[in-house]
C-alpha cells in the first residue's frame, strides 16, 4: 500500500485526474449519440496511453529536478527521499513503453500523436534544451499539449476510427479547444506563483519572477475569464445547459480569485490546487452535455 501511495504521489494525481477527465468526454463527445459502449476498447487504449504518457512526462521532469524539488515540493517522493532516482526511471520509462504500445495497438494516429506529446515533454525538462527556464516556451509547451494536441487530436483519432476519412470533428470542438488552451496558458503562469523561491535559486525565468505574482495572477485571471466569456457567447446559441453551466462556473471563479492572498505561499498553493478543480469541470460539464 504505501508503494502505491508513492507511485500516486509520483505520478502528480491532479494531472492524472486531468487527463482521466479529458479523455473520457473527448471519447463522449466523439460517440454523438451512439452506446457508450460501442468502442470501449477504443476508449481504454486511448486512456491508457494518455495515462502512461502522462506519468512519463511528470515522472521526467521530477527526476531532472530533484534539487530544485527540494525546495519547491519537498512533499515529492524524489525530493522526500521515499523513491530512489533508480526506481523512478524504471517507472518512467514503463510508463512510455505503455503509451506507445497501447498507441500502437489502436493505429498511427495516437502513436503519432503520443510521439509528439512525449518529445514536447522531453524538451520541456531535459537539459540542454529545458523549454520551461523561460515562460513563454514554458506556456506554449503546456497550452499546445494539454489544448490542441490533446482535444484536436484525440477528437481527430475517435471520430476518424469510429466513422472513418470524411468524419467531421464534433461540434463542441472548437470552444472546448479555445477554453482549454487559455485554460492552460493561465496553469503555466499559476503552477510557478508558489515556487519563486527555488525557481530563482536555479535561475528559471517564469513569470511571477520576472514579473511578480500579483501580475502573474491578474493575468493569468484575465485569460480564463476571457475563455468563459467566449464559452458563454458560443453556448448561447447552443445550449441552455452549457449556458448555465458556464455562467456558474464562472462567478465560482471570481469567487476563487478573491479568496488568495498573494504574499501568503499557503494560500497560494491551495489557490493553484483549487484551479484544477475548474479544469475538471470543464470537461464533466462538456460529457453531460455529450450525454444529454
Amino acid at each position: 500500500m504505501k508503494q502505491l501511495i508513492t507511485l500516486w504521489q509520483f505520478s502528480r494525481p491532479h494531472t492524472i485526474i486531468g487527463s482521466f477527465c479529458s479523455i473520457t468526454t473527448l471519447y463522449l463527445l466523439s460517440l454523438q449519440g451512439q452506446s457508450l459502449t460501442a468502442h470501449i476498447g477504443l476508449y481504454g487504449l486511448t486512456l491508457l496511453a494518455a495515462l502512461g504518457c502522462n506519468v512519463f512526462i511528470v515522472g521526467l521532469n521530477q527526476w531532472v529536478d530533484v534539487e530544485l524539488d527540494k525546495i519547491n515540493k519537498p512533499y515529492l517522493p524524489l525530493a522526500a527521499g521515499t523513491l530512489q532516482k533508480r526506481t523512478a526511471l524504471v517507472i518512467i520509462y514503463t510508463a512510455l513503453a505503455i503509451a506507445l504500445i497501447a498507441a500502437a495497438l489502436t493505429g498511427w494516429r495516437l502513436l503519432a500523436l503520443i510521439g509528439v506529446i512525449t518529445i514536447i515533454g522531453v524538451l520541456y525538462s531535459v537539459p540542454p534544451v529545458q523549454l520551461k527556464k523561460h515562460h513563454v516556451p514554458a506556456a506554449i509547451c503546456i497550452s499546445l499539449v494539454r489544448g490542441l494536441l490533446v482535444n484536436i487530436g484525440m477528437l481527430w483519432h475517435f471520430t476518424q476510427l469510429m466513422y472513418g476519412p470524411e468524419a467531421a470533428l464534433p461540434i463542441a470542438t472548437w470552444p472546448l479547444t479555445i477554453f482549454i488552451t487559455a485554460f492552460s496558458i493561465a496553469i503555466a503562469w499559476f503552477k510557478d506563483l508558489p515556487d519563486t523561491t527555488g525557481d530563482a535559486a536555479f535561475h528559471i525565468k517564469t513569470f511571477p519572477i520576472l514579473y511578480n505574482k500579483a501580475v502573474a495572477l491578474r493575468s493569468g485571471a484575465a485569460m480564463v475569464l476571457a475563455a468563459y466569456v467566449y464559452t458563454l457567447v458560443w453556448a448561447w446559441q447552443h445550449s441552455v445547459f452549457l449556458l448555465v453551466a458556464h455562467a456558474l462556473l464562472a462567478a465560482l471563479f471570481v469567487w476563487h480569485l478573491f479568496t488568495v492572498t498573494v504574499s501568503d505561499q499557503t494560500s497560494i498553493k491551495k489557490f493553484y490546487l483549487r484551479f484544477w478543480i475548474f479544469f475538471f469541470a470543464e470537461y464533466m460539464v462538456f460529457a453531460v452535455w455529450a450525454m444529454s
